[in-house]
């Protein structure tokens, strides 16, 4: 699967809740795809179409069965997310790489254990949140807050703020439909205390086990679903005691379950992942 073969890219195309991908097989040490060609696969009208690229590679930790590395649509790469985890287990499990219903995987950030739950659903433990602003990584702020402002333009921007392998800035909205993405994404993502940038999610909790969510990522902008964001949004809401330690994070491409016992515990993502179709590119 997804091997350069006579000039031509195996490829699988996947999606868990909308969020899209396109997924290369390069355990054979084929080389990753550079900017222009992550661009040309990417692209919607011209390519094959997807907000990311996964690329499946050999273990780097005892234990693990595959390592996978992510590529935005702009060809940048990206530390973290957990809506391509589960695909990538999907995946490794319709390969037969995956035996059983538990096996772990490698993200660029770290080891992931995953449970197959059952017919296209999957859990994956995405590690424990990190508060501490040096770490996101958050410059001017030595102590982690439960909220943060920043001028953006002359208006102060409250938010939260979380890596889960990779940044995030958590909004808590009234009215979710009427989130200003487009204006503020973009001016926190370039703002100089995010030196790395920011995925920024906005969250409007419906009740104490339920949230909605819009995630307006880096290197993509908004997306269908963004599980390291759902993540993010859920653990700043149950850290302010805004949703319980189990809750669903509603996203416009669908439902994320995200746990989090306690605050020295992993958080739990649970989800879908989907196949769409196997291909060749020729491009």
């Amino acid at each position: 699967m997804s091997k350069p073969v006579s000039g031509r890219l195996r490829f699988t195309k996947m999606h868990g809740a909308g969020n899209d991908f396109v997924v290369l097989d390069l355990r054979d040490g084929s080389p990753p795809p550079d900017t222009a060609l992550a661009a040309r696969l990417a692209d919607r009208h011209r390519g094959v179409g997807c907000d990311q690229i996964l690329t499946i590679e050999p273990a780097r930790s005892d234990g693990a069965v595959a390592s996978y590395r992510i590529w935005n649509s702009d060809g940048s790469s990206s530390q973290q997310c957990g809506n391509g985890a589960r695909c990538v287990a999907a995946w490794l499990v319709r390969a037969g790489v995956a035996q059983g219903d538990e096996f772990i995987i490698d993200s660029p950030t770290r080891s992931h254990t995953v449970q197959r739950l059952g017919p296209d659903q999957y859990a994956v433990a995405m590690g424990r949140p990190v508060f501490a602003p040096a770490q996101i990584p958050l410059l001017g702020f030595p102590r982690a807050r439960e909220e943060y402002v920043l001028s953006l333009q002359g208006e102060n921007v409250r938010f939260g703020t979380v890596s889960m392998g990779n940044p995030h800035a958590v909004l808590e909205v009234g009215l979710i439909d009427a989130a200003p993405l487009e204006r503020i994404g973009p001016l926190l993502q370039q703002h100089a205390s995010f030196p790395e940038s920011v995925n920024v999610g906005f969250a409007q909790v419906m009740d104490a086990g339920h949230a909605r969510l819009r995630v307006y990522e880096r290197g993509v902008g908004e997306t269908l679903a963004c599980g390291s964001g759902a993540c993010a949004a859920a653990v700043v809401l149950m850290q302010r005691g805004r949703l319980r330690r189990d809750a669903v994070m509603s996203l416009p491409g669908g439902d994320l379950r995200i746990q989090w016992p306690a605050d020295d515990a992993e958080v739990v993502m649970s989800g879908p992942a989907a196949f769409v179709f196997d291909g060749e590119w020729t491009g």
